[in-house]
């Protein structure tokens, strides 16, 4: 998953309504013309993504509190943070079918780009993942399901209507799980540097890594297999997300947050 956040983007924390779950994820579009140039240079669509939340806050008729949608997809594969995990939509139309799922929006339109690339449908498909393991149920729907609106157009919500299935075909059997060591990370957290560069004291780290990419909490740059700063203060994220505070919230690998992490992402946890 190639997750850009927003803090990334400058923005402070949604002021969006809290929500914890709903029955799933509605998939939705721009409904309006779409440059085709966004194929072309990554910084247009980072730059549409701020477009649409200025609109959005502007809009006095609709109120919104932030962007309206958790999520958005760009035709280069990125997931772009929108109200994020765990806030109420502001794109379903009305407060009941707001509460009914969290949104997504691909970065596809009514005219010019209208086509999802398979990248943008594969970060769609990050983005569902991402809201299952916090909260979202297993419906995926398009906007145009129980609200009158043409959203989220053709080719979207026939693939919604398949099932939203990740492009390239097949499921892969699955090989062993992996199996990390909790002493071998709690000594890379302890031991590793601050940066790059340097040899990796335990590969096991890399795997905790991605799992904190695929959580949002790690930007993919830091996935280096080294267990410094960024993935320490990543991990205590991860903590406080598991309920844990003050001193068990220090970024250094515990069992039980750590086996919880390996449940989420496929890998086992010894002692």
């Amino acid at each position: 998953m190639k997750l850009v956040t927003r803090a990334q983007l400058g923005w402070p924390a949604s002021a969006a309504d809290p929500q914890t779950s709903t029955k799933g994820v509605k998939v939705h579009y721009e409904g309006t013309t779409v440059s085709a140039t966004l194929l072309e240079d990554h910084d247009l669509c980072i730059a549409e993504w701020k477009s649409i939340r200025k609109a959005h806050l502007a809009n006095e008729k609709e109120n919104y509190s932030d962007i309206a949608y958790n999520y958005g997809a760009c035709p280069h594969g990125y997931l772009l943070e929108g109200r994020g995990l765990g806030r109420r939509t502001g794109a379903n139309g009305n407060k009941a079918l707001n509460r009914a799922h969290y949104a997504i929006v691909g970065l596809v339109g009514d005219k010019g780009l209208t086509k999802p690339t398979d990248a943008m449908l594969s970060a769609i498909r990050d983005g569902i993942e991402l809201l299952r393991r916090h909260g979202a149920g297993n419906e995926i729907k398009g906007h145009r399901d129980g609200h009158a609106t043409a959203c989220p157009g053709e080719h979207l919500y026939a693939w919604v209507k398949k099932g939203a299935p990740r492009p390239g075909g097949s499921t892969p059997v699955p090989g062993p799980r992996p199996v990390i060591d909790v002493s071998k990370v709690v000594a890379a957290a302890a031991h590793d540097p601050a940066k790059a560069g340097t040899p990796v004291s335990y590969a096991g780290v890399k795997t905790v890594e991605k799992a904190l990419v695929a959580e949002g909490l790690l930007e993919s740059k830091l996935a280096d297999g080294h267990f410094g700063t960024g993935t320490v203060k990543a991990y205590a994220a991860w903590q406080r997300r598991c309920g844990f505070t003050g001193d068990d919230a220090n970024g250094i690998p515990g069992q039980t947050s750590l086996e919880k992490l390996g449940r989420e992402h496929g890998f086992d946890v010894k002692p």
